[in-house]
C-alpha cells in the first residue's frame, strides 16, 4: 500500500504546481484523488507516464557498415579522398539515380564531375594517373557502388578494363596518346571481350577473328555485354589471330568502318549501364592500334585480375548500402507502435548481414594489400569475387526482406540493389568458373573441361 501511495505522489508531482491550480477549477481534485487510488499497478502506470509527456528522444548510433573500422587503416590523405567520393556520390548521383535506373538511360552529365574527382587509373603511375595504391581504388570503388552499382561499373570498365588494358598491354606510344585523355574523360572506353556464344569459355573459344593485312588488321564477329559501348570512344576487341590462333587485343575506335553497336534492352540489373551488342564487319584496324604487348589470352588475362579484384570491392561497396539502407528503415519503420528494428528476428537478419558484411570488408583489405605487395594471384583475386557476390546476394536478399513489401520499391533504394546484385555475381567470371580457378590452385588438378 505505501508503495501506491508513492506512486501516486510522484503522479501529482509530475503535474506543474500551476497547471494543478488550474485543473482544480475545472474538476473535484478529492474525486480524482479517490479514483487515482483505485487504479491497479498498470493503470497508474500509464496515467503517470501520460502526464510526464513524451520522453526524451533515444539517441541511437550512428549508421555505419565498418563495424571493424577497417577504414582507419587509410592513411588522413586517403581518407580525405574516400569522404570526398562519399559526398559527391550521395550529392550528384544519389538524388537522380533511381530515376535513370527506371528509365535505362546513363547520366552523361555526371561524366564532367567525375572528371573533377581525378580518380581514373588511381593507381597507375604516370601518364597524369594518381599512382596510388590498390587499396584505397578498391575503396574508390566500394564508396562509388556504396550508392549505385551501375555507376560503379561505368567507372570500373572505363578505368580499370579499358584504361587497364592499355597501361599493362600497350605500348609507351599508345600509352602517352591514351590515357591521360582517358584520365581526364576527353575519351571514354570500353572492352569487349564477351560474345554471344562465348563467356566462361573466352580463354580458348573466342570467334571474332583478326586477320593480318598490308593496310592493318581485319577483324570480324560480334561482343556482347559490352559496358560502355554505346557511347564510348574507344573500345579494346579481343580477337584471335587467324594465323597463329592466338588472342590479341586492338584499340577500336567508334568511328572505324564496319564497327557497329545495338543497345541492349530489356534488363533487370545494371539498368544504367549501357550494354552494347558490338557488331564487326571487315573492321580495319591499323597496326599502330594493335595492343603490342598483348599476344596471348595471358595478357587478357593479367588484366581480367586485377580488374576481379576490384568487382570484389563493387560488390562489397553494393551490399553495403543495402545494408545501410535497411538499417535505416528499420529504425525509422513502425509496427505494433514501435520500430521494427526492436524486434529480435529484424535485429538477427541485421546482424547476419553485418557479419557478412564486415568478413567480406576484411577479405578486400588483405586482397588489396597482396596486390599492393605484388603478391596477387588469379586465385586470390577469384576467391574475392566468389566470396563477396555471394555473400552480397545473401545481404541484399536480407535487406529486402526486413523491408518488407517496402522492398521492392526503387524509393528505398534496396531494390536496386537486390537487382543489381545478380549481375555483380555473373561478370568477370561467373562463381563456378571463378571456384574452378581456386581448386586448381589448392588441389593440383584442373576441373576445367
Amino acid at each position: 500500500m505505501l508503495a501506491k501511495f508513492k506512486k501516486i505522489y510522484s503522479l501529482f508531482q509530475a503535474v506543474d504546481i500551476d497547471k494543478l491550480e488550474a485543473l482544480s477549477q475545472k474538476v473535484d481534485l478529492a474525486k480524482v484523488l479517490n479514483t487515482v487510488t483505485n487504479l491497479d499497478d498498470k493503470q497508474l502506470a500509464q496515467a503517470l507516464k501520460i502526464l510526464q509527456g513524451p520522453s526524451k528522444k533515444k539517441e541511437l548510433p550512428v549508421i555505419n557498415g565498418d563495424f571493424y573500422g577497417m577504414e582507419e587503416k587509410l592513411s588522413a590523405e586517403n581518407n580525405t579522398l574516400r569522404l570526398q567520393v562519399r559526398e559527391f556520390m550521395e550529392r550528384e548521383i544519389a538524388p537522380i539515380v533511381n530515376s535513370y535506373w527506371l528509365r535505362d538511360e546513363f547520366p552523361m552529365a555526371i561524366i564532367p564531375k567525375f572528371a573533377a574527382l581525378n580518380i581514373a587509373g588511381y593507381s597507375y603511375h604516370g601518364y597524369g594517373c594518381a599512382g596510388g595504391d590498390s587499396l584505397m581504388e578498391g575503396v574508390i570503388a566500394a564508396e562509388i557502388a556504396r550508392v549505385d552499382a551501375s555507376v560503379a561499373t561505368f567507372f570500373g570498365v572505363h578505368s580499370g578494363l579499358a584504361m587497364g588494358a592499355i597501361y599493362l598491354c600497350g605500348s609507351e606510344e599508345q600509352k602517352q596518346a591514351w590515357l591521360p585523355k582517358m584520365q581526364r574523360f576527353e575519351v571514354l572506353g570500353a572492352f569487349g571481350l564477351t560474345e554471344p556464344e562465348v563467356g566462361s569459355a573466352a580463354a580458348g573459344g573466342l570467334t571474332c577473328t583478326a586477320r593480318k593485312t598490308a593496310d592493318g588488321w581485319v577483324l570480324n564477329g560480334q561482343k556482347k555485354w559490352i559496358g560502355n559501348s554505346t557511347f564510348s570512344d574507344i573500345t579494346i576487341i579481343w580477337a584471335r589471330d587467324e594465323h597463329d590462333g592466338e588472342v590479341k587485343g586492338f584499340i577500336v575506335r567508334k568511328e572505324n568502318p564496319g564497327f557497329a553497336v545495338e543497345k541492349i534492352k530489356g534488363k533487370m540489373a545494371l539498368r544504367i549501364v549501357q550494354n552494347g551488342l558490338i557488331t564487326l564487319t571487315d573492321c580495319l584496324v591499323p597496326e599502330s592500334d594493335r595492343l603490342q604487348g598483348a599476344n596471348s589470352f595471358k595478357d587478357t588475362a593479367k588484366v581480367l585480375q586485377m580488374t576481379r579484384a576490384g568487382v570484389a570491392w563493387m560488390a562489397v561497396g553494393c551490399a553495403r548500402g543495402a545494408y545501410e539502407n535497411a538499417l535505416d528503415y528499420t529504425r525509422q519503420r513502425k509496427q505494433f507502435g514501435k520500430p521494427i528494428a526492436s524486434f529480435q528476428l529484424i535485429q538477427n537478419h541485421l546482424v547476419e548481414m553485418l557479419s557478412n558484411l564486415t568478413a567480406m570488408q576484411t577479405l578486400v583489405f588483405r586482397l588489396s594489400e597482396l596486390q599492393d605487395a605484388g603478391k596477387l594471384s588469379d586465385e586470390h583475386a577469384s576467391l574475392a569475387k566468389v566470396f563477396c557476390s555471394l555473400r552480397t546476394r545473401d545481404i541484399v536478399s536480407k535487406a529486402r526482406e526486413v523491408m518488407g513489401g517496402n522492398g521492392i520499391l526503387l524509393e528505398y533504394n534496396v531494390a536496386r540493389f537486390l537487382a543489381d546484385a545478380e549481375a555483380i555475381y555473373s561478370y568477370e567470371g561467373t562463381k563456378e568458373i571463378n571456384s574452378l580457378i581456386v581448386g586448381r590452385a589448392i588441389t593440383g588438378f584442373s576441373a576445367f573441361v
